[in-house]
């Protein structure tokens, strides 16, 4: 792989391109080649600026020395970025967006797969305006929805790939593709034609939002979470201090760059301390172990099912400190951690397995074990870090150590609230605290136990489902009359998507599978298909012939799930 050259089949600039220069004074300059094998680490101290940079993510692209490789991308075409390279194109890709127009109010949404455009993009977007990150997997109604309610002003799609998000641009939206050319340039393609660059793009402040995300509630509309730079900050800064990441680390980031658990844990935590991060466009289990070796990956970050798949694609390799010799440590979140799937993987790795607590509204991390010497408890995701952390009954009032409870936090990373949803934040804010929707005790040292979660999303790998999303698909059929979907337990995901289903009487659909008029599972598995993404879709439809409820007419979905094994 050669530093930063562009990747064999991308195609040249083409008519109508933002031309980009990379000094500000109009003249043509190729990015620098890398620096020095990434094996060979560096030393060397970044020089940190005074300056409101240092209070948002523009500070990232002076957190390592100009020349130590800040991005990799592996495999044949791959990509090797260093500081300084990665800081001249997101400035220029800053400029380029100021140039058609984007600024601190504007959103961007990017649908980009794990890639060094799409990091390139979050850090230019957030720069300017505000990074909205969307799942490359959404179906077209699925994007319209996620580009309407985030109100964004444009789309940024890698070439050709991302043709069901452009299909659901509408009305005023700008549709940008940003790819690297022969040149080894970064370029952006306007569907508004060729612009000219901004010779600067103002420096944002800690107040200024930069990621907008969804976060999936138990309605069938998802919410919306506007994280501030000084949110951002805080995380990243909390997950350097936890682990404690230096320079010579190398990340390897298998979750997606839409979610935090990938953007905040592995990306942007690494870029603070001057590190390296590792981004394969996907996980292949059958790849990890060469990527652990040919870039000497320190430490990973992951859900439970890529552990799993990790530990069971390599009973062959050589347990213990002979199977990951670079690495120094395993990182766990997002979906509980079995005791029995931590021993397994620590001892498989030979590392020590940290099982963390993360969720959007708190930039990601609100808790981890620590590495030793403290202790690591497992069934435990650890101790707060940098936030406070208490348990609260329903009234709002702090239980003792010992109780259950709901766990709620407040720290410089939770967000201020919900976007334009005064009623969601009624119920999730107590005063200053964040009320998490899980339940928890705390031990009297401080280690968190989560113990069930009081709200109902689906936690399936890490991708939480709002069960009223699929229940409203469901109901889009003309043969439903009532559906409600609930998660299973998995012995892979964690949970699946589950749903019971009751038809209309004498209303039969087109294409009915089974006798008597009814519809069947498959032809509704089909419905749901074309309508969401494949995360999405219910493995599993129970026909029934009524929804259980209780007294008051509530349906409770744990309930109705705890009625149906996972197969």
């Amino acid at each position: 792989m050669r530093g930063h050259e562009p990747r064999r089949g991308h195609q040249a600039r083409r008519p109508g391109f933002l031309a980009v220069d990379r000094t500000g004074d109009g003249r043509r300059v190729v990015s620098a080649r890398a620096g020095p094998g990434h094996r060979e680490r560096a030393i060397e101290q970044p020089v940190r600026d005074a300056g409101p940079e240092r209070a948002s993510v523009v500070s990232l692209l002076r957190g390592g020395a100009p020349q130590h490789p800040a991005v990799v991308v592996p495999g044949a075409g791959g990509l090797r970025l260093s500081y300084a390279d990665l800081a001249r194109e997101v400035e220029a890709s800053a400029r380029g967006f100021a140039g058609l127009g984007i600024g601190r109010d504007d959103r961007v949404a990017l649908v980009f797969p794990n890639s060094a455009e799409g990091l390139v993009m979050f850090l230019a977007a957030a720069w300017v305006g505000a990074a909205a990150p969307l799942n490359p997997a959404y179906r077209e109604e699925e994007f319209r929805f996620y580009l309407e309610d985030t109100r964004a002003r444009a789309l940024v799609v890698p070439p050709v790939a991302a043709a069901t998000a452009a299909r659901a641009a509408a009305g005023d939206l700008m549709v940008i593709e940003a790819t690297f050319d022969l040149d080894g340039r970064l370029v952006l393609e306007s569907s508004r034609g060729g612009g000219e660059a901004d010779s600067t793009a103002a420096l944002p402040d800690a107040e200024q939002v930069a990621l907008v995300l969804h976060t999936s509630g138990t309605t069938s509309r998802p919410k919306l979470v506007p994280l501030r730079h000084r949110n951002l900050m805080a995380s990243v800064q909390n997950i350097v201090a936890t682990y404690p990441l230096v320079p010579e680390d190398v990340a390897l980031c298998l979750m997606p760059l839409f979610h935090v658990h990938g953007l905040l844990a592995s990306a942007l935590s690494t870029l603070a301390s001057g590190g390296t991060v590792v981004v394969p466009p996907r996980f292949n289990p059958f790849e990890f172990w060469s990527l652990i070796d040919d870039h000497a990956v320190t430490w990973y970050s992951a859900v439970p099912t890529i552990h799993q798949l990790v530990v069971s694609r390599g009973r062959d390799r050589p347990s213990g400190a002979a199977a990951g010799r670079s690495l120094r440590f395993v990182r766990s979140c997002s979906s509980a951690l079995s005791p029995d799937l931590g021993r397994s993987l620590e001892e498989h790795m030979g590392a020590p397995v940290l099982d963390a607590y993360g969720m959007t509204e708190a930039a990601h991390q609100m808790a981890s074990n620590p590495l030793p010497p403290g202790e690591r408890v497992l069934g435990s995701v650890g101790l707060a870090t940098g936030v406070e952390m208490a348990i609260l009954d329903e009234e709002g009032k702090e239980l003792p150590s010992g109780a259950t409870g709901e766990v709620a936090v407040r720290g410089p990373n939770v967000m201020d609230g919900y976007e334009a949803n005064p009623r969601a934040n009624a119920e999730a804010f107590t005063g200053a605290w964040f009320r998490t929707g899980d339940q928890g005790v705390l031990d009297p040292r401080g280690y968190l136990t989560l113990v069930g979660r009081i709200k109902e999303l689906i936690n399936r790998g890490g991708e939480k489902i709002a069960p009223g999303e699929i229940d409203a698909v469901l109901m889009q059929h003309p043969a439903v009359a009532e559906a409600v979907a609930f998660g299973v337990p998995h012995r892979t995901w964690g949970e699946e998507v589950a749903a019971a289903v009751v038809l209309k009487r004498g209303e039969p659909a087109p294409g009915a599978e089974v006798s008597a008029g009814k519809v069947g599972e498959k032809e509704l598995m089909d419905f749901c298909r074309q309508r969401l993404a494949d995360f999405k879709v219910p493995r599993h439809i129970h026909l029934v012939d009524e929804i259980p409820r209780t007294a008051t007419g509530k349906v409770q979905r744990r309930s109705i799930a705890a009625s149906f094994e996972s197969p």
